[in-house]
């Protein structure tokens, strides 16, 4: 006699937090006994993984970093002063307005920043959002 396999539902988009929390519980199975390669349940695992992190994609995008935001980490994380930076991109008052943004990074600028401390070139030449103009009223 043979074996009767359970049914499985066909894998669709994500579409509601109640299709994500479906998809979350049925792939959390695969975790304590992960599919062979090559395997229909490895197939099924793969396509679960995909439909959940495009829905997580798209229900809680996560914005890259302003450029400031990435020079700042990449200062705290490789133990660079503000004076580094500095020295890095042609002044101290240079570094202080660039951080305290009010002043452009420009394209030599993020050159060097990507070559000399390693921070995405992506990172740092994201359009940045304009300033309010400041209006005066005039009575």
């Amino acid at each position: 006699m043979a074996k009767r396999r359970p049914t499985q539902t066909v894998i669709r988009p994500l579409r509601s937090e109640a299709d994500y929390d479906a998809a979350l519980a049925e792939i959390e199975r695969y975790f304590d006994e992960p599919p062979k390669p090559g395997t229909p349940a490895a197939d099924r695992f793969d396509l679960l993984a995909l439909v959940i992190e495009d829905y997580e994609r798209k229900a809680w995008p996560i914005e890259p970093p302003s450029p400031v935001d990435a020079i700042r980490y990449r200062m705290e994380t490789g133990g660079y002063t503000q004076a580094d930076l500095g020295r890095l991109i042609g002044s101290r008052q240079r570094a202080s307005d660039v951080l305290a943004r009010k002043r452009r990074l420009t394209m030599g600028m993020a050159w060097k920043l990507h070559r000399e401390w390693g921070i995405p070139a992506e990172a740092l030449i994201r359009p940045q959002a304009a300033r309010r103009a400041r209006r005066t009223a005039t009575r």
